[in-house]
Order: C-alpha cells, then sequence, then structure tokens
C-alpha cells in the first residue's frame, strides 16, 4: 500500500514505519495540519496514519479539507477520547499509543481487506458495463416497485420504498413499513432477486434491509449488526459484512 505518516513526532513516524511490512510503501510524512494536506494532495496515498493532536489544526481538520474520495484512516494518538468522533469520519481503526505490533497487523490486514473488496467491487462494475455496452449481457426484469400482500380482509399494495427491513419467518417473509409488520408468502432468496438491488441488501441468511433506513453499522463481542433509524439492530453476518459495507457506501456517494 501506498501510506502516508502524519505525526508531528519523529520518534512516532519512525516506529510507524518499523511496524509496516515490506510491501507497505511510505510516500509521504508530515508534522502539521498544513503540511498534511499539501503532502496528502501531492501523493495520493491509499492509506492515511494519522495522529489527531498535531500542530495548526487537528487531524479532523485535516480529513475535513481532503477533495474525496478519502483513502482509508488509520488514527494513531495518545488520546483515547476521539474514538467515537473518529469513527463517524469512517476511520477504519483507531489505535491508542503505544502501538502494538499484532494490533497494527490486525489494522493494516482490515485496510487491506477493505482495498481488495474494493477493487473486486469496481472491476465487476466496469465489466457489466462493457458487457451492456456490447449488447452481450441481457438485461433482466425490472425490480418491482410495489408488492401485493394478502390481508385478512382483502390485500395492500405496499411500495417497495417504504419497507425498512425484511426478516424470514418459518415459509414466510416479514416486511417491517409504517409501524406495522406484514406477511407475505414468499422465501428471501426470490423476494432478495425482485427488489430493486441498489436500495436493498442482504444482511444476514434471515435479513433484507433497505440502505435508505440504516444509520450505522456496529462491531460488538456479541457480533456484528446494523443498526436502523429507529434504533432496531439487525444482525449483520461475518461473510455478507464486507459485501454489505460497500453497499452502503455506494449508496452514500
Amino acid at each position: 500500500m501506498r501510506i502516508v505518516i502524519i505525526d508531528d513526532e519523529p520518534i512516532a513516524r519512525r516506529g510507524l514505519r518499523q511496524l509496516l511490512g515490506p510491501d507497505d510503501v511510505v510516500v509521504g510524512e508530515a508534522r502539521s495540519g498544513p503540511e498534511a494536506v499539501r503532502v496528502l494532495g501531492a501523493s495520493k496515498p491509499e492509506l492515511i496514519l494519522l495522529d489527531v493532536q498535531i500542530p495548526d489544526f487537528d487531524g479532523f481538520e485535516v480529513l475535513r479539507r481532503l477533495a474525496p474520495p478519502l483513502p482509508a484512516v488509520i488514527f494513531v494518538t495518545a488520546y483515547d477520547g476521539y474514538a467515537v468522533r473518529a469513527f463517524e469520519t469512517h476511520a477504519l481503526d483507531y489505535l491508542v499509543k503505544p502501538v502494538h505490533g499484532d494490533r497494527f497487523a490486525a489494522a493494516i490486514e482490515r485496510v487491506r481487506v477493505r482495498l481488495h473488496t474494493d477493487r473486486i467491487a469496481e472491476a465487476s462494475r466496469e465489466l457489466v458495463e462493457l458487457l451492456h455496452a456490447r449488447g452481450a449481457l441481457a438485461v433482466g426484469p425490472e425490480p418491482v416497485q410495489r408488492l401485493v400482500v394478502p390481508m385478512n380482509d382483502g390485500e395492500i399494495v405496499l411500495d417497495t420504498a417504504s419497507i425498512e427491513w425484511i426478516e424470514a419467518d418459518d415459509y414466510y417473509a416479514a416486511l417491517h413499513a409504517e409501524r406495522r409488520r406484514f406477511l407475505l408468502r414468499e422465501s428471501l432468496d426470490s423476494l432478495e432477486r425482485r427488489l430493486a438491488l441498489a436500495h436493498f441488501v442482504r444482511v444476514h441468511r434471515s435479513a433484507i434491509v433497505n440502505l435508505r433506513f440504516v444509520r450505522e453499522v456496529r462491531w460488538q463481542e456479541s457480533g456484528a449488526c446494523v443498526v436502523l433509524h429507529d434504533g432496531r439492530r439487525v444482525p449483520l453476518s461475518r461473510r455478507r459484512r464486507e459485501i454489505v459495507e460497500a453497499a452502503i457506501r455506494q449508496f452514500s456517494r
């Protein structure tokens, strides 16, 4: 990876360089906010190792002044009180000094996985666009915009945009929309194929969420989950985590 290290302490910058692997290249270093903005603009790194407390203006202001899309960011700081704010900037990790080798290696590996996933997604998107342009890829049916749900006294037509999330319930799919729960006798696999994939993503074998209603993704000791706008938590399976994160980033652009 191409990496920029931003820290006002020379010893700290040297220590981070020594922790990096042989395939990583430090393409720039900076000691202050203004210097960091200049170096990052010139070097175009894939990863920033960023201290919070640096002269002139802090690491958060550095990120605010960068033109999107931002590189991956790992905060490396002596202060543990900025973690929440750091993750609000979509940082991939937050390391507190002194940095230990195993913890640092795990953070770097997480960045590698993220970059690898992004490259695969981008290559797939370009391939699909190329095949469409050459007429080699058939265009599938339009995703459904409304679902007809049987009720005790008739039927209700439900706009898919109003569906917040869907969970498996035996042989049914439970649709959560407009503060109500509707049962539809259809599998999640079938619904996943029929819904607009730009708005819906499978987060678990038993759950689909509408990206319009996703507030955040949380990682806890008990497991990962997707938090919806009303605070409801939907389990996120480990094997779907990278796919869901990529879908959220793409939807947020």
